[in-house]
């Protein structure tokens, strides 16, 4: 044990620069490991330390001609990447799933936890020539908090009664109540950090203190940018200059990668995954996170107002018949609510909906509807959602419902169809803890919830368990309360949450990750131009 911590703190002394290879070889054989064995270790030490330089193109499986760089209107992975190219946040969720500061480099809270004091990093620029302070934190946040404010944001920021500075350097951020979890919510990808002029910020200029400065955006096609020679980060953005292309369609996706006109692709479709990990010149990488599947049902749209015509619907699903068609095992059957089981706090108690014909015909009935009930689908959502939609209906059709599947197109799809159309296909990445997923979908003040679940006694009793859950520091009492939290959104909620998804993403050979990938969005938190290299 000893020797193996040994070797793996002068293989951490390698790939840092501490020491050289020779070294290495040498220490490792004085620790007893033959020669062709400490020459391979230093080999793979080596191709873990990061190298600066080269032109990174990444395929995205998602982007939209309505795409806009204002932080507030992010809805997709290409701008969700988009905006960690060029900004920060305050704290930001590390590759392996840690809490870590960001633009703060510490905080702290008081008052039990319902105030929040953050201390901003020193000589941070922003790509204009601006020093971030304070100031710019404050007009960021106004922005999305303003009473006229659409931002998609708005709703996690809802509990802050007040915001302000003490110097140039210091945030402080009072709750309507105890959150510990409030360190996450300011990672949120809409909150990125925008340099602020007589109080107010353009969330359309493209300027922040991220790693690469844009040359080029041409929304829903591609973004160019070179390294930010100032960006604050040691160790990060290793990439001369970028390029990210969105390419929403898979099988174009996956053959601009093993024709080698993109570096890394995302979302690659699980039916070809065998295929193109035989291919010399790729790999797979894959990692189990949040990622999971639904077919939201707005409850201010009919015939979804109607509870039993709800659950009708969520008892037609066969989601094992998903997870092997769709996913071809690549994840998990979910059950109608967005905890999935990595996050701390899922209901493992909860009993796991399963396909019901005669109860779902019975509900159906109960419901006194009649006639088709469209479905949109796109594959924008998930490669193969067109393909579930039509699952969906045929098994439906076995409990006498009659769902039409409409395909909608997949320019548009997230402004135009998702959050929009009484029932379609989406996907949600998911969050680390249990309460900034609720903030960000479910309680009614959000922007995207789009289940427009609102007003119903469950509803009701959710947001008030959301706010308890908020701050109560008890763990014990807190998985009692989030539980019933996931209890409420199975069975009245509008959303059917078919299944849970890995990622699967795909490297050009070259292209190098660290020892931990980040399993909150794909392409490694949907930061590999930051934290991957070429080696």
């Amino acid at each position: 044990m000893k020797k193996d911590i040994y070797l793996k703190n002068k293989a951490s002394q390698l790939t840092t620069g501490q020491i050289d290879r020779r070294s290495f070889i040498m220490s490792s054989l004085a620790a007893g490991v033959t020669l062709p064995a400490a020459m391979s270790m230093a080999d793979m030490a080596m191709a873990q330390t990061p190298k600066s330089g080269g032109l990174f193109r990444a395929g995205m499986a998602y982007g939209s001609t309505t795409d806009s760089l204002d932080p507030a209107t992010f809805e997709n992975g290409m701008m969700t990447m988009v905006g960690y190219t060029y900004g920060n946040t305050l704290t930001e969720i590390a590759a392996d799933g840690s809490l870590i500061p960001e633009l703060a480099e510490s905080y702290e809270p008081s008052n039990g936890g319902a105030t929040w004091a953050f201390n901003l990093r020193r000589g941070v620029e922003f790509h204009n020539g601006k020093t971030l302070t304070a100031d710019d934190v404050l007009a960021t946040y106004a922005y999305h908090m303003g009473e006229d404010s659409t931002s998609a944001a708005k709703g996690l920021l809802s509990a802050i009664t007040g915001i302000r500075k003490e110097g140039d350097y210091q945030v402080i951020i009072d709750l309507d109540s105890p959150n510990a979890d409030f360190p996450f919510i300011v990672s949120d990808y809409h909150l990125l950090i925008l340099p602020a002029e007589n109080g107010e910020v353009d969330p359309n200029s493209g300027i922040g203190t991220g790693g690469y400065v844009m040359s080029e955006f041409d929304p829903g096609v591609r973004l160019r940018s070179t390294r930010n020679p100032n960006y604050f980060k040691e160790g990060a953005a290793h990439f001369d200059e970028l390029e990210l292309i969105s390419i929403i369609d898979v099988t174009a996706r996956q053959n601009a990668l093993m024709s080698g006109d993109v570096d890394t692709i995302s979302r690659i479709d699980p039916k070809t995954v065998n295929l193109l990990a035989r291919a010399p010149n790729l790999n797979i990488l894959e990692t189990t996170g949040t990622l999971h599947y639904t077919f939201p049902m707005r409850l201010d749209t009919a015939p979804f107002d109607n509870y039993d015509l709800r659950m009708a619907l969520k008892l037609s699903l066969k989601r094992q018949e998903l997870v092997d068609k769709i996913l071809l095992g690549h994840g998990a059957v979910g059950n109608d609510h967005p905890i999935s089981t990595a996050n701390r706090f899922h209901a493992s108690d909860l009993p796991q909906r399963e396909f019901d014909p005669e109860l779902a015909a019975h509900h159906y009935k109960k419901s006194g509807h009649s006639g088709p009930i469209q479905l949109s689908s796109s594959d924008a959502a998930f490669a193969g959602a067109v393909d579930a939609a039509q699952l969906i209906a045929a098994s439906a059709a076995e409990a006498g419902i009659d769902v039409e599947v409409v395909r909608e197109p997949s320019d548009g799809y997230w402004s135009n169809v998702w959050n929009k159309k009484g029932w379609s296909a989406c996907y949600w990445g998911g969050r680390p803890t249990e309460d900034w997923m609720f903030a960000s979908a479910y309680v009614e003040d959000t922007e995207w919830n789009d289940t427009a679940w609102r007003n119903t006694e469950a509803a009701n009793q959710f947001n008030a368990l959301v706010k308890d859950g908020r701050s109560e520091l008890d763990d014990t009492k807190r998985a009692t309360i989030y539980a019933e939290c996931q209890r409420l959104i199975n069975d009245d909620g509008g959303a059917i949450v078919a299944m849970f998804a890995n990622y699967i993403m795909g490297l050009g050979n070259g292209l190098t990750h660290g020892e931990n990938v980040a399993a909150n969005w794909d392409l490694d938190g949907l930061k590999a131009h930051e934290r991957w290299w070429f080696s």
